[in-house]
């Protein structure tokens, strides 16, 4: 006869095996983030292995929260997700900042490539599409803006290595205004690229 605690212990372990089941770890890169509710963001995340994805951080804007300041826009972080059955999004339960890009981030200059940039992986890229090699361009991208390296120079290649990873463009080719031929695939126009005199003005 199976006693009632070893059936209820049975119930637990299986529940949390389920729990266990939905959660993951996946290195991101934030492109864009707003407000949500009262406390709540809504992430847009670059994952190394999922994509592009949309995330809730619940609480996040508490003073209290842990999670805050490893959340802001551009940071490099590891996430733990937590697929709920009961959300439309995955819940972020953990953040941990690996790269912050603080040199980006003090100089309205790089902050300005560096909007540009996630602007064009956000309406280029579809969402939970894995593409580590589009990962590893956000990356490399942000590190040089870090380093100081030409912010125009960097976009450039950007742009031309996005496009051909999208399959937008072969290898050898070269467009003398992606801009405009990116604005052609979107059907629209990019808000960032039009600031980004402001940026430069104001550097």
């Amino acid at each position: 006869m199976v006693s009632l605690s070893n059936h209820f212990e049975f119930r637990y372990s299986d529940l949390e095996f389920k729990r266990a089941m939905r959660s993951y770890k996946t290195e991101g890169i934030v492109l864009k983030r707003k407000n949500f509710r009262e406390a709540d963001r809504i992430l847009t995340i670059f994952t190394k292995y999922q994509g592009k994805i949309v995330a809730k951080a619940p609480g996040v804007r508490r003073i209290t929260s842990k999670r805050s300041s490893h959340t802001e826009l551009l940071n490099l972080c590891i996430f733990t997700l937590y697929k709920s059955t009961g959300s439309h999004f995955p819940i972020v339960t953990e953040a941990q900042a690996l790269d912050e890009f603080l040199q980006v981030k003090n100089s309205l200059e790089r902050v300005g490539f560096a909007y540009y940039i996630c602007e064009l992986i956000d309406r280029l890229c579809p969402d939970n599409q894995e593409n580590k090699k589009v990962f590893y361009l956000i990356k490399d991208a942000l590190s040089q803006l870090s380093n100081g390296l030409d912010g125009a120079a960097i976009v450039e290649s950007f742009e031309n290595d996005l496009l051909v990873s999208l399959g937008f463009l072969p290898k050898l080719n070269y467009l003398k205004n992606k801009y405009l031929f990116i604005e052609q695939i979107l059907e629209r126009r990019l808000s960032t690229k039009r600031l980004l005199p402001f940026f430069l003005q104001s550097s």
